[in-house]
């Protein structure tokens, strides 16, 4: 079975310095129908204007994944990180028992755009966590490089989460196949771009949600960025 959900149908919602898209339900954006997908709970696409951000505040047992797409995210936490975080990296944020932070534009004429997900954990109470690591574009170029999972392979990010996450560069004759757990979900989010999940054409923003496949093929893409996730069902 795949489910495809349009760009235009998810959530939205514009506070003037921050306009972000809901894959799934989200703040003032509720739909019974889109709670999550597995153990997937949120994918944000938020654009944060110049100057601007989300000021301190908290987040308890979540695995918190952010990927940019322009411009840079300064993030700060009661950790004791402070990070600036640009395109090419994936950031991973156990909340864990507790924790505090800020994510913030600082560009005087710059758009920060990312993508901010939430996994639900398989474990609570924990300490919370920081990691930040760096996919180079050649790593992703026609095919998907695993950039979260449970274990670190790979030199992917760890999360506390039954998940995997992986993240694609396709465009013309590329191509990249993945071997799917019937018994698990799928998570296809097309970041930019266009190309084909399953024979099926996906745009910018789309989503094709997976269960019961065996396999995911993506081609005949168009200047596309793919994230892929591997999911508990």
């Amino acid at each position: 079975m795949m489910q495809i959900r349009r760009s235009q149908e998810r959530g939205y919602a514009d506070h003037g310095w921050l306009k972000s898209h809901h894959s799934f339900s989200f703040a003032g954006y509720h739909d019974p129908a889109w709670m999550g997908w597995g153990n997937l709970r949120v994918i944000n696409e938020d654009r944060i204007a110049p100057g601007m951000g989300f000021g301190t505040h908290g987040h308890r047992d979540m695995e918190i994944i952010s990927y940019v797409l322009q411009g840079n995210l300064a993030h700060k936490d009661s950790m004791g990180n402070v990070k600036g975080i640009p395109p090419g990296d994936v950031q991973r944020m156990s909340a864990g028992k507790g924790v505090m932070h800020s994510e913030f534009n600082h560009a005087p004429d710059q758009t920060t755009h990312f993508l901010q997900i939430w996994i639900e954990p398989n474990v609570k109470g924990i300490e919370p966590g920081y990691e930040q690591k760096t996919f180079a574009d050649v790593d992703k170029r026609g095919q998907l490089r695993l950039v979260a999972s449970p274990d670190g392979a790979q030199g992917s990010v760890s999360i506390h989460a039954d998940a995997a996450l992986y993240a694609g560069l396709l465009d013309a004759e590329e191509s990249a196949e993945l071997a799917l757990d019937p018994s698990r979900k799928a998570y296809v989010h097309v970041v930019r771009g266009t190309l084909d999940v399953n024979g099926q054409r996906l745009n910018t923003g789309d989503a094709a949600l997976l269960q019961g496949e065996t396999q995911l093929q993506l081609a005949h893409g168009e200047d596309a960025e793919v994230l892929v996730f591997d999911l508990a069902a």
